[in-house]
């Protein structure tokens, strides 16, 4: 029986960020440094073959600090935490190492810098819930920050009267679209409102959805390998769908690609969230290629070289 003929488009850049890379790293040193097991203050990355994967090394994922035992390890997760978690742990004594990606880092520099030494209110755009906001929001004193959410939100919050001056803060992995929207609202309410000097939205996710972008341009469908829980998975899948490609879908993996979703499609592209390897994308091409007579066309829009350094503790 002839494969029916599929157009690959392989969208790139795709998968691991630099921050990524080096969160898991910094497990697996660690690992390697004080030997199994080794807590994890919540997913250290949100993908689930990559958890599991630790997991099987002798990584131990817990939700809170409670659940760590006095003379284990713990590492923080690439997302960020609140202020008080450190302080925990060293009020505990407790061997830790913080997997914080740098790029949010810089948020929490950020606020802290507009809250401490402006004196500003900080609106931060973000998804309430997403561990990354919780980390950034609980750099400063509760009440210092406000949630926004959508356009509607920037168009109805209201700042304390009392703050000397107004700023923005965003999640880094959020849509570049949408984001650009809440800040052209806000910016028309609060002329004077200060914003990062760089933008907050990583260099990754800007750069993936950029490639989706140009992908889905040119497809009849798109997949998007991520966890239900990356935020800049879910994304990048609304990217492909704003970008005119309807029939776009978030999978784990090659396992749960519903194949009668894919029936008619001649172009197909193909990305990969920021916390999903490059296995998985070689494994859903390979299931592919078992069904369809592939022909991968790279559909590349930057090249990426960042590199991040690992904490001196895993150093020596």
């Amino acid at each position: 029986m002839t494969k029916p003929a599929l157009t690959l488009l392989l969208a790139a850049p795709r998968g691991f960020c630099a921050g990524v890379e080096r969160a898991i790293l910094i497990v697996e040193r660690a690992l390697e440094k004080w030997g199994p097991p080794v807590y994890v203050r919540h997913e250290i990355v949100h993908n689930r073959y990559v958890v599991e994967s630790l997991k099987a090394k002798g990584a131990i994922f817990v939700d809170e600090l409670d659940e760590v035992p006095d003379d284990a390890p713990v590492i923080f997760s690439a997302h960020g935490v609140p202020k008080s978690v450190p302080a925990e742990a060293e009020r505990r004594k407790l061997v830790y190492v913080d997997a914080t990606c740098p790029l949010v880092s810089k948020v929490h520099r950020e606020a802290e810098r507009h809250f401490h030494r402006e004196d500003r209110h900080l609106l931060m755009i973000g998804h309430a819930g997403h561990p990354e906001v919780e980390g950034t929001m609980g750099q400063v004193p509760a009440g210092a920050v406000t949630l926004v959410e959508t356009v509607a939100d920037a168009e109805t919050v209201s700042p304390p009267a009392a703050a000397a001056g107004l700023a923005y803060i965003t999640q880094t992995t959020l849509s570049v679209d949408d984001t650009a929207s809440i800040i052209a609202a806000l910016r028309r309410r609060f002329p004077a409102i200060q914003g990062p000097k760089q933008e907050d939205i990583c260099y990754a996710t800007t750069n993936r959805q950029q490639a989706v972008k140009a992908a889905a341009e040119r497809a009849d469908a798109l997949l998007v390998i991520g966890s239900p829980n990356s935020s800049n998975s879910n994304r990048l899948v609304e990217v492909a769908k704003q970008a005119g490609c309807t029939r776009a879908l978030l999978v784990d993996r090659a396992a749960d690609i519903d194949w009668a979703w894919l029936e008619g499609v001649r172009a197909l592209a193909l990305s990969a969230g920021a916390s999903a390897p490059e296995s998985l994308v070689q494994e859903v091409t390979e299931a592919l290629q078992a069904r369809f007579s592939v022909s991968v066309e790279p559909v590349e829009t930057a090249v990426e070289n960042i590199e991040f350094k690992l904490p001196r503790v895993l150093m020596a």
